[in-house]
């Protein structure tokens, strides 16, 4: 099945909309909970660009593997640094 760029444009732009929608709703009281989960799928996409890099499928592959590792890795440790600073605002001084 061979899906065009039209197809793929449209999709990313209605992702967007609603994720902007739905980040936009969520009250202040879940966001750590929230920043945790993001953590954890940011994770697995870790794992996959480590496979993708493994996987012998040409050159591209190794790049664009490669360019997902660090971008994940990226979006772990900001996430966890986030969710830290935020953890430590609710301890008692």
């Amino acid at each position: 099945m061979q899906i065009d760029i039209v197809s793929l444009i449209t999709i990313f732009i209605l992702a967007v909309f609603v994720g902007n929608e739905i980040i936009n709703k969520v009250p202040p009281t879940l966001h750590t909970p929230l920043m945790s989960g993001s953590n954890a799928i940011s994770g697995i996409a870790i794992v996959g660009a480590i496979l993708a890099i493994l996987v012998d499928a040409g050159d591209v592959s190794k790049y664009v593997g490669l360019a997902a590792l660090i971008c994940a890795t990226i979006n772990v440790v900001g996430g966890f640094l986030v969710t830290d600073r935020m953890l430590k605002m609710f301890k008692k001084k």
